[in-house]
């Protein structure tokens, strides 16, 4: 309908709003119709658990309600606390090594020629399912070194520097002309004479422990100007036989046993014994004590307990990490493909070293990445269970606890439903936060 102003100039009426139709033209109707399927599963499979769980937590065994009898359990239980404690160990320290390893191999790979075969090889262990992981990792940390491939190199790096004893229960008898010299060393209880051959008699050394080039033992011959002797395993199976002090055919030499010759509290000389026990030391031994070094008698390194309650969830987040720095690599490679190489350019050329470009432009340029990898992984081990079930032994499951374990345990080794659902809940509360901070982080780069 048209209308004059003041001047008489004619106006028009704006136009009646029209209904908002969607991008595609659906009707409301047709979009919830086709939503809802989904959103039934949603609410069946999603909303329903969260919601029965919170509801059974406040019920005991026998359905009788219980006010937050459950939850105070969480906290006073110590299996529960353990829990608890490792959780938050897993939180705070596996996302954040498995991020740092991410961003330093990404960076890396981007310097050598065949980078994309070592990202291969990276992220291959994410195509190995958790189980069989845990299963691959149990056997690693096995405390055999023959086993054992932690501890095969763990013993091969500590013998290269320190070589083990092959005589550690090595002692000597009732009867033995040796006496303890303090400190795991034997000594004679006399000195000894050049040209006078001296025997040494030790025993407690299995004869599988023996060493391989070990022979029979002989009696040393009187060398002049030589203090000579022989050094062997006094000991003789069966009852009654073999002379005591003396080698017999059956015994055998101590090959390889260190000997030295003390005088005045000072080593004037040393030798080592030969296959047959045998040995020979220079004049400057006449009237010297001759002893044992403890050297001889080092126990055997065996390596680390990695599955003892001391190591045992290091050693699991070891695994994780194995697994899941791949995972973080990809995602943080894929980032840094896109940081503009002008900025990295410009700044070495201004006089940046590589350490002064990467901390000072590459990782701030890399932060939204980094933040996603951070918080995924975070939401990640907040449930984890299958590394934890499979790899402690059972003398160090409890000291391994984490809260997707002790769900398990408590609803279906204790029957105790409502802990469970208590433990559910806490854990649900747990990822909250992590998930409203991610969103927000979403939201904040969408507005960029």
């Amino acid at each position: 309908m048209a209308s004059a102003d003041a001047g008489g100039v004619p106006t028009t009426a704006p136009p009646a709003p029209t209904p908002r139709r969607s991008v595609t033209g659906t009707r409301k109707a047709v979009a919830v119709l086709f939503l809802l399927p989904a959103l039934v599963l949603l609410g069946a499979l999603v909303l329903y658990p969260i919601g029965y769980s919170f509801f059974r937590s406040f019920l005991d065994d026998s359905g009788d309600f219980t006010a937050f009898d459950n939850y105070k359990t969480l906290f006073t239980d110590d299996s529960i606390r353990t829990a608890i404690k490792n959780n938050a160990i897993w939180v705070v320290v596996a996302p954040t090594l498995a991020t740092i390893l991410g961003l330093i191999f990404a960076v890396l790979t981007e310097r050598v020629r065949w980078g994309t075969a070592f990202k291969l090889v990276i992220f291959m262990p994410m195509a190995i399912s958790m189980l069989a992981a845990g299963i691959i990792f149990r056997l690693v940390y096995e405390s055999d070194p023959d086993r054992g491939v932690a501890n095969a190199v763990a013993v091969s790096v500590h013998d290269t520097f320190s070589q083990s004893s092959a005589f550690p229960q090595a002692h000597p008898s009732m009867n033995s002309p040796l006496k303890a010299a303090g400190g795991g060393a034997f000594i004679t209880k006399e000195p000894v004479r050049a040209g006078t051959p001296v025997v040494l008699p030790l025993t407690g050394v299995a004869p599988g422990q023996l060493p391989d080039d070990a022979k029979a033992a002989k009696a040393a011959k009187a060398e002049p100007g030589q203090v000579t002797g022989t050094a062997w395993q006094d000991f003789t199976r069966g009852k009654g036989r073999g002379k005591p002090n003396a080698p017999d055919a059956s015994e055998f030499g101590y090959a390889g046993i260190t000997i030295e010759a003390v005088k005045g509290g000072k080593v004037v000389a040393s030798t080592k014994a030969s296959a047959d026990g045998t040995f020979a030391l220079p004049k400057a031994a006449d009237g010297a004590q001759l002893r044992y070094p403890a050297s001889n008698f080092r126990e055997a390194y065996n390596g680390i307990e990695w599955l003892g309650p001391t190591l045992i969830t290091p050693s699991i987040i070891g695994s994780y990490l194995w697994m899941w720095a791949g995972f973080a690599m990809v995602l943080i490679a894929a980032g840094l493909a896109s940081v503009p190489r002008e900025l990295l350019e410009a700044a070495r050329v201004d006089g940046a070293n590589e350490w002064q470009v990467f901390r000072r432009i590459t990782v701030p340029l890399l932060a939204p990445v980094l933040a996603v990898v951070l918080v995924t992984l975070m939401i990640n081990v907040l449930k984890i269970f299958d590394l934890v079930f499979v790899i402690p032994p059972g003398s160090s499951k409890d000291e391994a606890n984490v809260l997707a374990v002790q769900l398990y345990n408590s609803a279906f080794l204790d029957k105790d439903l409502g802990v469970a659902s208590a433990i559910a809940m806490l854990l649900f509360l747990l990822v909250i936060p992590v998930m409203l901070f991610n969103i927000r982080r979403m939201r904040r780069e969408a507005r960029r």
